[in-house]
């Protein structure tokens, strides 16, 4: 392990207080405890021989430390000499978690239909601590441990420190999309809803409506195109708009001659596209490129999205969120780097709401196949709307999913952490059945009162 990661890690476990990342030392070695007040003793994670193998893996059940899991080490502590001593290995546990280590080590083996880590076999979800970010935990036990040497520590605000709030636009239209308008009048002719395997699906919006009426949507979009049922921007804004302070952010898909679930909706340098840009602006919202599932396959293409999406809007893209959230492995950053990337949204497991990197604060990208810090920060996406309602995901009503929402939300302002949610602007038409609508809305007045 390199001296640049460790330091990271440990100033990343001090919010508030890296004043005082001197006093902490990882190490065995009796010579250089008398130069740290607070020793954290190694397990075998980092070693040689041990490192990246399947033996690295935590064993189940984990052992706690004052209710909070630890993957490394062992939960004694002990005070001798004016010094704090730790068997529990907090750095690898803080790493293993931020690296996305398990994923890289065991990706092949637990991945889902479109070849993303799932979240319900992942340590996190069978360890039972994915609605707890216990990295956040870490630091809260370390600040315990200065305290107990003697030093003063500084508590972070129990406050969000950043409010996100996302949108992906994987439709732009209903009713002027050829391929949208057959697959209505099919349903119409059909009686019968079709249900192909996507979180946020462009058939599974469509309720069954009969002929009459798709024609009657067509004309009432091409007469003003705010009357067709997917253009729900200035109702989301305006629930943006609520929470003060929040950063709004649009992400927009620049793939070219694509099909299937990548099928370019819109053309960005429509009047109609670049309208709703310009109304963005005005509206204090940010733009970030929705990188093509292609893109995984195919991860050159994240420049070349980046480059089309920063010439239609005029302005340099630097935030990034991967459709259907397949981003590439934790070892492969470098398209997203030479994209000129510097945050990421999509860091959620699509099927479990929860905290992916065991914290609720935006950390750097950590590759562990390199042990580098690379120039990518990771910003955790805490909820997704279809993830709750999904029923191949949570499969949660309205009140189970609020408690969710709401829980999630407290445990990140517990540690001055940050939430990001995402809600599709064709998830929240009025008048569908799905509450996702009426979700949104409250979700969005829980983050007044906690903002």
């Amino acid at each position: 392990m390199s001296k640049n990661l460790l330091s990271y890690i440990i100033n990343f476990l001090l919010p508030d207080n890296q004043h005082l990342a001197a006093e902490i030392g990882y190490t065995n070695s009796p010579d250089e405890f008398e130069n740290f007040r607070v020793i954290i003793c190694p397990s075998r994670f980092f070693d040689k021989d041990f490192y990246g193998t399947k033996n690295s893996l935590p064993k189940l059940p984990l052992q706690t430390l004052e209710g909070t899991e630890i993957l490394f080490g062992t939960p004694e502590v002990e005070q001798r000499g004016g010094k704090i001593f730790v068997n529990a290995d907090i750095i690898a546990s803080s790493f293993f978690l931020l690296a996305r280590y398990e994923e890289w080590l065991c990706g092949d083996a637990v991945l889902d239909s479109f070849g993303r880590f799932e979240g319900k076999k992942s340590l996190q979800y069978r360890a039972g601590f994915i609605n707890r970010p216990i990295v956040d935990e870490y630091a809260i036990l370390l600040r315990k441990w200065l305290k107990m040497a003697g030093l003063q520590v500084n508590e972070p605000k129990r406050e969000l420190s950043k409010i996100y709030l996302t949108h992906d636009i994987d439709i732009f239209t209903y009713y002027r999309n050829v391929r949208i308008i057959l697959s209505k009048l099919k349903q119409s002719i059909c009686h019968c809803r079709l249900n192909p395997q996507s979180h946020h699906s462009i058939f599974k919006r469509l309720r069954v409506k009969s002929a009459t009426t798709v024609v009657k949507n067509i004309f009432r979009s091409l007469f003003n195109l705010k009357n067709d049922e997917a253009y729900t921007f200035d109702w989301l804004v305006a629930q943006d708009l609520k929470v003060q302070d929040a950063e709004k952010i649009f992400f927009i898909k620049a793939c070219t001659n694509a099909k299937g679930i990548d099928f370019p909706e819109y053309n960005l340098k429509s009047k109609n596209f670049q309208n709703l840009l310009k109304f963005f602006a005005e509206n204090g919202c940010k733009i970030g490129l929705h990188a093509s599932c292609q893109s995984f396959e195919q991860p050159f293409l994240v420049e070349n999205e980046q480059k089309r999406l920063s010439a239609a809007a005029e302005q340099k893209i630097t935030l990034n969120r991967c459709h259907y959230l397949r981003i590439l492995p934790p070892n492969q950053p470098q398209p997203y780097i030479a994209a000129g990337i510097t945050d990421d949204f999509s860091v959620s497991f699509a099927d479990v709401a929860g905290f992916r990197l065991g914290t609720s604060r935006a950390v750097r990208w950590l590759n562990p196949q390199t042990l580098e810090i690379e120039p990518v920060t990771l910003h955790s996406l805490l909820i997704m709307e279809c993830t709750l309602g999904e029923k191949r995901y949570m499969n949660l009503n309205f009140d189970e999913a609020f408690s969710v929402s709401k829980n999630l939300i407290e445990q990140a302002k517990k540690h001055n952490g940050e939430v990001s949610l995402l809600w599709h602007n064709t998830s929240v038409i009025e008048g569908e059945n799905d509450y996702y609508r009426e979700l949104y809305e409250k979700t969005v007045l829980e983050l007044r009162t906690k903002s």
